[in-house]
């Protein structure tokens, strides 16, 4: 046994002591020797180039010896062993093979589909690229055509998509091309392309939703396997591969890579990130300088696409008239991002995702290095970098000893717009791309010789292997005539081309090759074939050699190199015609005087009185205030003054799709996640007074997503425009919508089908959430048996059976009123409000004593037939009974004047106008239960206050300036100045691209932002006059713009029987004549 032993212990050390000597290593490969041992030279030495090491490290006239897909040696003066190869570089450039950090690819998702998967098809953290790889020739061609020696091949489809591989982009089987398996693991939050409208989910909100859910089921079955392990007699949890899979996620072992298609998603995807402790790396989408300061502040590594826009089409007056001013900045800015970012401090990868065209990748990089990147956070951006993140810094992204042989040659430095990449060589496989010519040729050569025609010269130039050049034949008298060469290109130093007979006396094409007989091609000799057969020999001799002026060199974009990097305005908040160039400033002591101020509370109406609001805050409201001292006093002789105009129903501001409409119940789903900061309808309602307004899930679910309240404050991020203090809430739904019967034949599988199954889905969802709150009771008692599972919809449903949530609810009939309020009862919770309400008239005196409020419209009805008995009374009987009454919008142009929806609640009804007021400033305030810090102008409150030019029920005043927080947020006069501003700058840009000599692109090629393709309204709402598209629908026209359609169309017809009449009448005559 000893001897044994030993022996072994003998072989360890001999292979051990030959694997240090490079000469007589071998790749590691399991497979036996089949014939005769191939014993092809494996040791390479590329001599005399410049090698660029790492960024910012270069040796200049050095050596690499290569063996095998090893680098064994770096340097100058490198000994070269014995039978190695040896490629002279000549001078050009070495460097480190390019790692592209994020490559997408459609691979076979069916392993995901076996064993024991999630629920939702969606999420598929068991897959493996790894184990379904299959080399795509024609793909990687491409990456290596661009530099690349290695990319991450990742998953493309589902929510949670599964691990990724780095492979080389060389040829070989899996053994050998995947270098590291299972690397990260994807999460895009939003949903599929193509997914339908009855599949869960079918929104970005129900997106993150599901990948919340996911986490928490992960970490939960991970518990629950442990129970029953732990106690064999406890119930014994499902196998689920998916959740098993995610538990390196949750040690923040794996690494997730989140793929975002906006800042606004950048900033989602991190908070998402931080709320599980995830490490996390992010796919960027270009936008990021839009909030650099947020973007860098997340601390987050990101793999950047440089897939820039294209010029929008600004060729003619018309077209240019339909391009936005955001589209033309972004246009702008766009190339300058990756410098921001990196000069920032954030750490980048960049990526050859995005590009319609992978070949465009050098092309963008050295676009963005002429807008600010330097070379060296460039390279880094293809090497060092993404070898870091992939975890591989010790084997690729550098040319240094022991690193696998991935390298680039170039013909020059990478970053000057006249280098090419000749070579790549991938983990010690040689790719050459044409290999260059001997000889560059550009310039002009006598041709004497057996040839027709008089004097003849030739003009070539190009790079090779394709030429451009011709033959000009000076005749008799002067006469020039040029032939142009077909097919012309040069190998080594043989020129060959084809060009037209007639001219030399023949008939069909002349073949002709030269070959250049010395290095500086002065000189050349060679020959011509006829299609008749004839031929003949002739010799050039050079008489002209082309140079470019260097004053005439241009960037690839066509504007002068120095000027490339320009920009012509600075990024606003949000980019474009209405954005912020910072924040507004909080006023100091600020007075305001001789106004009269509409307080919405116990003060009534004040006429000739004064406010003092410093920092954010109502110091005092009265009529005989004094000034104090260091304020700033604003005499508002003949203003008015409210308090800022609250809307409690609406769908602005939010690109998360409004509805998931899947599923019934959707508790789960929170509007929250997805408030849109750069939706204009902010900046147009401000315009119109609105400072606060409650965000609302759609009325396609009984019980349907969580609300969010948010202030307006444009210029902000979503998640700064939230209204802390706000109290919870959510959105149900009653009637026609939740039941279906207006969404068409297709949609009638969808429990529940009738009113009566609304009512029985949420009595069930409120038994379930009792059962759930009891189950976590037992289990936080005894931590006996297996966990419960956390449950999403169900924790919000207890919410509000514990008084922590409000309900707001869309109804109209007062049959499943009066239903929902007993139901409600029963579970002993009182409702938020009940929404759109237009048969609240029948049952205000229950809504009074159940405590319900009434969110309803000023004066619509018989829309749709369960509102049929719509009255424009209803707020002022509701009001009457003693309901807390407010008039919403629902609407995004009606949003902009709620002041003249109040002012009808005096016509309809005689209600006084201080009151009426209040049906858009206290009373909505009191339904979203944040009355204690707005909707009325009292000491304490919140600064938020609207000055008007007259009597704000008046349809004749107008808003002047929105204030919120002590900050003015729109000013109509700035507004009115800023169109002068705004028309400099289109124009400047116009000019920019009109000069820039790119190619333009038409408004109906530009790829609209993922945002902007979901509905910004409740598309189950037949008030909107839907097609009936939610779906990727695009945004809808709003209430006003579609009556002005109807008006127009109901004109045009008008228009178009008298025209008909007026013809028959012509006729008539003419027939009687």
């Amino acid at each position: 046994m000893k001897r044994i032993n030993a022996w072994i212990l003998g072989v360890v050390v001999t292979a051990g002591v030959v694997a240090t000597v490079p000469g007589y290593t071998q790749i590691p490969n399991s497979r036996p020797v089949v014939g005769l041992k191939d014993n092809t030279p494996a040791t390479t030495v590329l001599r005399s180039g410049t090698i660029v090491v790492a960024p910012g490290q270069v040796i200049e006239d050095g050596d690499i010896v290569i063996q095998g897909d090893v680098i064994r040696k770096v340097g100058s003066n490198q000994k070269i062993p014995a039978g190695a190869k040896i490629v002279e570089l000549q001078g050009r450039f070495v460097y480190a093979g390019f790692i592209d950090a994020y490559s997408p690819t459609n691979v076979d998702r069916t392993p995901a589909s076996n064993g024991a998967p999630y629920w939702n098809d969606t999420i598929t953290p068991q897959l493996s690229v790894a184990e379904v790889y299959s080399a795509d020739d024609n793909a990687n061609s491409q990456f290596r055509s661009q530099g690349f020696a290695a990319r991450v091949v990742a998953p493309s489809t589902g929510i949670i998509q599964g691990s990724s591989a780095l492979v080389s982009t060389g040829t070989g089987d899996n053994n050998t091309v995947i270098l590291k398996p299972n690397l990260f693991q994807y999460i895009r939050l939003t949903v599929p392309q193509g997914r339908g409208r009855d599949q869960y989910p079918n929104s970005p909100m129900g997106a993150v939703a599901l990948a919340r859910q996911v986490m928490m089921d992960a970490a939960w079955h991970r518990k629950a396997r442990e129970a029953n392990q732990n106690h064999p007699g406890n119930q014994r949890p499902e196998r689920n591969d998916a959740l098993a899979s995610l538990e390196p996620v949750l040690d923040a072992v794996q690494t997730v890579v989140f793929t975002t298609s906006d800042e606004q998603y950048f900033m989602r995807a991190d908070r998402f990130a931080k709320q599980f402790g995830l490490q996390a790396v992010m796919v960027g989408s270009g936008y990021e300088y839009q909030r650099l300061e947020n973007i860098v502040g997340t601390k987050r590594s990101i793999i950047l696409p440089i897939d820039f826009p294209e010029a929008p089409n600004v060729g003619s007056i018309e077209s240019a008239r339909a391009v936005s001013l955001e589209s033309m900045m972004h246009w702008d800015l766009a190339p300058q991002n990756p410098a921001r970012l990196m000069n920032a401090g954030a750490t980048v990868a960049l990526t050859t995702d995005g590009l319609r065209n992978r070949k465009d990748f050098l092309k963008n990089l050295r676009r963005a290095v002429k807008h600010g990147l330097s070379p060296e956070a460039a390279l880094a951006s293809i090497t060092t970098t993404p070898a870091e993140l992939s975890g591989v810094s010790s084997m690729l992204g550098k040319v240094e000893k022991n690193y696998l042989a991935s390298l680039v040659i170039t013909s020059g430095n990478l970053f000057e717009g006249d280098s090419e990449i000749e070579e790549v060589w991938v983990t010690g496989e040689r790719f050459q791309f044409s290999p260059p010519p001997l000889l560059e040729l550009a310039g002009k050569w006598q041709l004497e010789g057996e040839l027709e025609g008089g004097d003849l010269t030739l003009d070539l130039s190009g790079k090779g292997p394709s030429l451009n050049g011709a033959v000009s034949i000076l005749g008799s008298e002067d006469q020039k005539t040029t032939v142009k060469l077909l097919k012309a290109s040069i190998r080594d130093t043989r020129v060959s081309a084809v060009l037209p007979a007639d001219s030399f006396g023949k008939e069909g094409l002349l073949r002709f090759t030269l070959t250049f007989i010395d290095a500086d091609a002065k000189q050349g000799v060679g020959q011509w074939l006829a299609s008749d057969g004839t031929s003949g020999e002739f010799t050039a001799t050079a008489i002209e050699a082309a140079e470019l002026a260097e004053d005439d060199k241009t960037s690839e974009s066509g504007v002068e190199v120095g000027e490339a990097g320009i920009r012509s305005y600075e990024v606003n908040y949000p980019l474009g015609a209405y954005g912020r160039d910072s924040a507004p400033t909080q006023a100091r002591l600020l007075f305001l005087i001789n106004a009269t101020i509409w307080t919405s509370g116990p003060q009534g109406i004040l006429e000739k009185a004064s406010m003092l609001v410093d920092q954010g805050k109502i110091l005092a409201v009265g009529q005989d205030l004094k000034a104090p001292r260091g304020s700033t006093i604003v005499d508002l002789e003949g203003r008015h003054v409210t308090a800022g105009i609250i809307d409690a129903h609406s769908h602005m501001a939010t690109d998360g799709g409004v509805n998931e409409s899947a599923q019934a119940i959707t508790a789960e789903v929170r509007i929250g996640d997805f408030i849109d900061a750069h939706d204009n309808t902010i900046y147009r309602q401000l315009a119109g007074g609105v400072t606060t307004s409650n965000i609302l899930h759609g009325s396609a679910n009984p019980i349907g997503g969580q609300n969010q309240v948010i202030k307006l404050r444009w210029g902000a991020t979503g998640e700064e425009m939230k209204f802390v203090g706000a109290p919870l809430g959510i959105k149900f739904a009653l009637g026609e919508n939740v039941k279906q019967s207006n969404w068409g034949d297709e949609y009638t599988t969808r429990y529940p089908q009738t009113r009566m199954g609304v009512e029985q889905i949420i009595r069930d969802a409120f038994e379930r959430a009792r059962q759930y709150k009891k189950d976590w009771t037992q289990w936080n008692a005894t931590k006996k048996g297996v966990p419960p599972r956390y449950d999403y919809e169900l924790e919000a449903i207890v919410e509000i059976l514990e008084h922590k949530r409000w309900i707001h609810c869309h109804s109209y009939r007062q049959d499943e009123i009066l239903a929902l309020l007993r139901t409600l009862e029963e579970f002993n919770v009182q409702i938020g409000t009940l929404q759109h309400i237009l048969e609240g008239y029948k049952v205000a005196e229950e809504m009074a004593a159940h405590g319900a409020m009434g969110s309803t419209f000023a004066d619509w009805w018989a829309y749709k037939y369960e509102v049929i008995d719509a009255i424009p009374y209803n707020g002022k009987l509701m009001h009457k009974a003693g309901v807390v009454v407010s008039f919403n919008s629902d609407d995004r142009e009606l949003g902009r004047h709620l002041n003249h929806e109040a002012a009808k609640a005096v016509r309809y009804g005689g209600v006084p106008p201080a009151e009426a007021l209040k049906f858009v400033t206290l009373n909505p305030a009191k339904q979203l239960r944040i009355e204690k810090f707005v909707g009325s102008l009292e000491s304490g409150k919140h600064a938020d206050f609207v000055i008007w030019s007259g009597d704000p029920l008046s349809v004749f005043s107008r808003c002047e300036q929105t204030w919120i927080d002590g900050r003015k947020y729109f000013d109509r006069q700035d507004d009115i100045a800023s169109r002068v501003t705004l028309r400099e700058r289109r124009e400047t840009l116009i000019q920019k691209i009109l000069t820039s000599a790119e190619g333009m692109v038409g408004a109906s090629t530009v790829p609209d932002k993922e945002a902007n393709l979901w509905p910004r309204e409740d598309v189950y709402c037949r008030t909107h006059r839907h097609n009936g598209q939610c779906f990727h629908a695009g945004q809808q026209e709003g209430r006003l713009q579609q009556l002005m359609n109807m008006i127009n169309q109901e004109q045009m017809d008008q228009w178009q029987q008298q025209r008909n009449s007026a013809r028959q009448l012509e006729d008539s005559v003419e027939q009687e004549n």
